[in-house]
């Protein structure tokens, strides 16, 4: 399996997120994570999974995703499995974040994504942050989760 991750990040917390994603992965092939850069394309070349994930600002993805977003084929995505997560702050008000609006985006492109989307969590409204205590290890959990999702739907589409 080989799995690739566009984030962006604001602070450094979602970067942080990827890169725990990233090394747990490791464990069940390639992994690779890079920052979004909307002014260079992105090949998805040998990619079997595709995770995004961006801090919520105005409860969406960041400009940078949305500009990838914008700009990907979503004919290249849909030979894809995708998820998104998001950083973001959590209280009681928060009604939206950027990852859901990302799954949505990935939808109306013809892309289920494999699981719901997941955010992790920042201390007070800071954006700066610090992530809050046992998000890291939280985000290796939801690797591994989607990892043994991806192969158990894999091996299903093998035995048909």
């Amino acid at each position: 399996m080989n799995t690739f991750i566009v984030y962006d990040s604001q602070f450094g917390n979602t970067e942080r997120i990827a890169q725990a994603i990233a090394d747990k992965v490791r464990a069940f092939g390639q992994a690779s994570a890079v920052r979004v850069d909307p002014a260079h394309p992105v090949s998805f070349q040998g990619v079997d999974l595709l995770i995004l994930g961006c801090p919520t600002q105005g409860m969406r993805a960041t400009p940078a995703m949305q500009s990838f977003l914008g700009k990907v084929s979503s004919q290249r995505l849909r030979d894809l499995t995708v998820a998104c997560f998001d950083t973001r702050f959590r209280g009681f008000l928060w009604k939206s974040s950027a990852a859901p609006h990302m799954a949505r985006q990935l939808r109306t492109m013809g892309v289920e994504p494999l699981v719901a989307p997941e955010s992790f969590f920042v201390k007070a409204m800071k954006k700066e942050g610090p992530l809050l205590a046992g998000e890291v290890e939280r985000a290796a959990t939801w690797a591994r989760m989607l990892c043994e999702k991806y192969e158990a739907s894999e091996s299903h589409l093998v035995m048909r």
